[in-house]
């Protein structure tokens, strides 16, 4: 059955003083960052998950959405990066539209936005405005090219993202083209979490005596080769080809990889270190009879012994030859399916709130548990509030 409930210990973590919660409710109050405050600019993609990741750890991100939705069609009250925030309407070509937006800069400590560069600036809530209302502001910027550049000013997806910085090269098997890893490596990996390390390094510096505000350039294709690092030392010593699945691990090697099993599922290999390919090979059942795994010109031949091996049981089946052993074996499951893994069904790694299934908040916390406040942000829905909250009286629409 699917796991149920928040983290363990989220429903008892104790508000910030400075943010007013009431459980269920978002706001903040919960979390590590309770007490602190966000303004999000309504887009798509990293920007949106970095502020998620900033709600789910007790900030109080107010969403600042658009009359008539942003550019994907995908129904609010599913879209999970939109938990725990709250949301106002804000038309920012209208002539009070920037005001509004300042206003809440003024009261705020992070803003994030992830428009094409100038393009808040022309909107008149850049960097010099913001920092002129609230010079202590972290004024964090999510794009794929940055902030300058040749391509800065051109569109692009987390495909061309890491297609350029080299890490969609590294990915797929050799002879075919290679594989796309969803949006997981460029937007998210390389985009959201940097961008979340460089707001709360920037936050630390703000605070600190003389300690200033300033800008986060978060360059998708900046964190993406940083993501690479290692490979490319390893690259340096000679230890890295740089070509698809012929290295220790993108699949090259065949005791660090996949293999069907006999119901068409797959099993997942990492037995890298000697101790643990004993038990590999002991458990797979092919102890004695696989060649030697240091000898690279016959991985071939050890390949085909381990994948017919496989194939002869169901990824069930394999699962429970393995399971609780130090092989470094593990099924290959769906997103429907993951929630339901024992290890993670135990550690709660996901939780079902407001009748969705999704990942909890991550990582953990042992002094401020955090944990999935509310649901998604439906546009608008908060803007009385926030204005009460924040005190941004102006918010609210003018009587007639």
């Amino acid at each position: 059955m699917a796991v149920t409930g928040n983290v363990p210990g989220g429903p008892d973590a104790v508000g910030g003083p400075d943010v007013p919660h009431e459980p269920g409710v978002p706001g903040g109050g919960r979390g590590p960052l309770a007490g602190l405050r966000v303004v999000e600019l309504a887009g798509i993609g990293p920007g949106p998950f970095a502020a998620m990741l900033l709600a789910d750890l007790g900030a109080d991100v107010v969403r600042v959405d658009r009359p008539g939705g942003g550019g994907l069609a995908v129904d609010p009250a599913y879209d999970v990066t939109n938990r725990g925030k709250r949301s106002v309407l804000v038309d920012l070509k209208s002539a009070e539209g920037p005001a509004r937006v300042l206003d809440l800069v003024e009261r705020a400590d992070v803003l994030i936005e992830g428009f094409r560069p100038q393009v808040a600036e022309r909107l008149g809530v850049g960097p010099a405005e913001c920092h002129a209302r609230n010079p202590k502001l972290v004024y964090g910027r999510m794009t794929g090219w940055g902030q300058d550049g040749p391509l800065a000013h051109t569109a692009g997806h987390d495909i061309a993202y890491i297609a350029v910085t080299g890490a969609l090269g590294m990915i797929g098997k050799p002879g075919e083209p290679p594989a796309v890893p969803a949006n997981l490596v460029g937007d998210y990996a390389g985009g959201s979490l940097y961008l979340v390390i460089g707001v709360l390094a920037a936050l630390r510096h703000a605070r600190t005596p003389g300690g200033t505000g300033q800008v986060v350039d978060a360059a998708i294709v900046d964190g993406t080769a940083h993501l690479t690092a290692m490979i490319h030392g390893m690259m340096a010593a000679g230890g890295w080809q740089d070509r698809r699945g012929a290295n220790l691990l993108d699949g090259g090697c065949p005791f660090y990889g996949t293999y069907e099993t006999s119901d068409g599922g797959y099993m997942a290999v990492g037995a890298l270190e000697q101790q643990f390919y004993d038990t590999f090979v002991e458990l797979l059942g092919i102890e004695g009879r696989a060649p030697a795994r240091k000898d690279l010109a016959r991985w071939g031949e050890l390949r085909e012994a381990v994948a017919a091996r496989f194939k002869s049981r169901t990824r069930q089946e394999w699962t429970a030859v393995f399971e609780g052993s130090d092989a470094c074996v593990a099924p290959v499951l769906s997103l429907r399916e993951a929630p339901l893994h024992p290890h993670l069904a135990a550690r709660a790694t996901f939780t079902d709130f407001g009748g969705i299934t999704q990942p909890a908040p991550a990582p953990r916390f042992s002094a401020t548990p955090a944990a999935v406040a509310a649901g998604p942000a439906l546009p608008g829905a908060h803007t009385e509030s926030v204005a009460r909250d924040w005190d941004v009286p102006a918010l609210l629409p003018k009587e007639v």
